[in-house]
């Protein structure tokens, strides 16, 4: 059995060192085998410019980031989103999968919400999938989660979960509905029987309420867990189970797929 576990952080805008300090310790302190922590948990989100986005930028290799790895207890995996200072200084919007050994996998978000597109560059790349000793780990960034074609995308090149750092604006819904981000992860997480594990953040950044809504779907598309009141969701599971696609005597879904229906439509 593998732990999952997800933890909220409230990081605040421009402070790198507070920030990265919580980082350290939460992963110091946190039993997982794979810890997901939020989006942009380096920098905070709610940018007042391009100029103070820059400064709290870091590069991939920034020692910050080495001393995520060696605050990693064996052979535990760590999701964490962080802003990134890419070449000739273009801005993304980034998460490392890393272990003790430093990072394994550096993704960029590719669909940019809202006021992100002021401040960062969309990323190029589809989400790595990475292969553990816990099994083969998907990385996207909140929004990437709702385009359907990721998700499949993710789940056809071998995931066994995605990880999915986020930062979810708080937005009505109705009584005693879910956030409609997950009910996204529950949809995704059936229809391609894959587990999704997003870690929201905490907090009011500059009059931005947060959802605080992180939440961990189990491969066939039910809510696993869900944050507590300390901020954290944990779920055990054999993540190699949801490789198996068949969803009954006669249905596989890969296998029914008509992919030859599925063009542009006309």
């Amino acid at each position: 059995m593998t732990r999952i576990g997800c933890v909220q952080l409230a990081p605040r805008v421009g402070e790198l060192d507070a920030n990265h300090r919580q980082i350290v310790r939460t992963i110091a302190e946190t039993k997982a085998d794979l810890l997901v922590l939020p989006e942009l948990a380096t920098s905070g989100y709610v940018f007042e410019s391009a100029a103070e986005a820059a400064e709290c930028a870091i590069r991939p290799d920034d020692p910050k980031i080495g001393e995520w790895a060696a605050a990693i207890d064996g052979d535990s995996v760590v999701v964490c989103g962080y802003a990134e200072r890419g070449p000739g200084g273009v801005l993304y919007n980034s998460a490392v999968l890393l272990d003790a050994t430093g990072v394994v996998a550096n993704y960029r978000k590719t669909h940019l919400w809202d006021r992100e597109k002021l401040f960062f560059t969309p990323g190029s790349q589809p989400p790595p999938v990475v292969a553990t000793r816990f099994g083969r780990i998907a990385v996207m960034i909140c929004y990437d989660l709702e385009f359907p074609e990721y998700t499949r995308r993710a789940a056809l090149d071998g995931a066994d979960l995605i990880a999915v750092p986020t930062n979810w604006p708080a937005v009505e819904r109705p009584e005693g509905e879910r956030p409609p981000e997950v009910v996204i992860a529950q949809a995704a997480a059936r229809v391609n029987r894959i587990a999704i594990a997003c870690c929201d953040r905490s907090g009011t950044e500059r009059g931005q309420r947060w959802t605080e809504g992180t939440t961990i779907v189990g491969h066939d598309g039910w809510v696993a867990a869900v944050a507590g009141p300390d901020g954290r969701a944990e779920w055990d599971t054999d993540l190699a189970s949801a490789r198996d696609k068949n969803i009954s005597t006669r249905n596989h879904l890969f296998g029914d797929r008509r992919t030859e229906l599925y063009g542009p439509s006309r």
